[in-house]
């Protein structure tokens, strides 16, 4: 069974967000602020974290930030009555998977964990699998029945990157920053010249394609 830890001061919430994952089928480990929920991650096994922002002790910012800092990467949603762009923003600068605001949308949540479990087994398996298709991380590689294609390192990074979240539009500057690094001196047009290549060597798979979404950025689509 998935577990998942609730992290938040406000017993109602915490009563309510335990509640629903219960009902759909999760184990719920709970937890009044950061300390306390870095004391369970001690002593339980956590497959994925609901989190609240303003908490005393140690607020939701701070953990995940420890978290991150100490390389766990188990996938983070933030659920908080913080609404302002800088808000989120600090959240997603800090480490955090995803993030919603309060009142909480109990489907809405629901889906969003569903979402970020399934990137979770995909990183953890380090390969994504559609139709016939394997995308292999391992060996850089997808391969499709007995055929087999073997990426320069930046265009698959680019492909496991897009095909890992299909139908999430990501911006030049987005995979500029997240593929070749903040630090790198490569114009955002070399993102352009990398998905023409990726679309030329995959013209006719069927199974999935880059899509351009003008104004904005890539994203990849599933066909199957």
């Amino acid at each position: 069974m998935i577990n998942i830890l609730a992290v938040d001061d406000d017993k109602n919430t915490r009563r309510l967000i335990e509640e629903v994952l219960k009902g759909a089928g999760y184990n719920v480990i709970t937890a009044e602020n950061g300390a306390d929920a870095l004391e369970k991650l001690d002593s339980e096994h956590i497959d994925l974290i609901v989190l609240d922002i303003m908490m005393p002790e140690m607020d939701g910012y701070e953990l995940t930030e420890a978290l991150r800092l100490s390389d766990n990467d188990l996938p983070i949603l933030m659920i908080s009555a913080k609404q302002l762009p800088e808000d989120k923003r600090k959240g997603f600068l800090v480490g955090t998977d995803d993030y919603m605001t309060k009142p909480i949308d109990e489907e809405e949540m629901l889906l969003r964990i569903k979402a970020l479990l399934r990137r979770a087994k995909i990183v953890s398996e380090r390969k994504i699998e559609i139709g016939d298709v394997t995308v292999n991380y391992d060996n850089m590689s997808v391969t499709r029945g007995g055929e087999t294609v073997t990426l320069p390192q930046k265009e698959f990074l680019l492909l496991y990157k897009l095909l890992s979240y299909p139908g999430k539009i990501f911006t030049r500057i987005q995979l500029m920053d997240e593929i070749w690094g903040n630090d790198s001196e490569t114009g955002w047009e070399t993102v352009t010249v990398h998905i023409g290549r990726l679309r030329k060597r995959f013209e006719n798979w069927k199974e999935f394609e880059i899509v351009s979404v003008r104004g904005l950025g890539y994203k990849a689509v599933k066909n199957i």
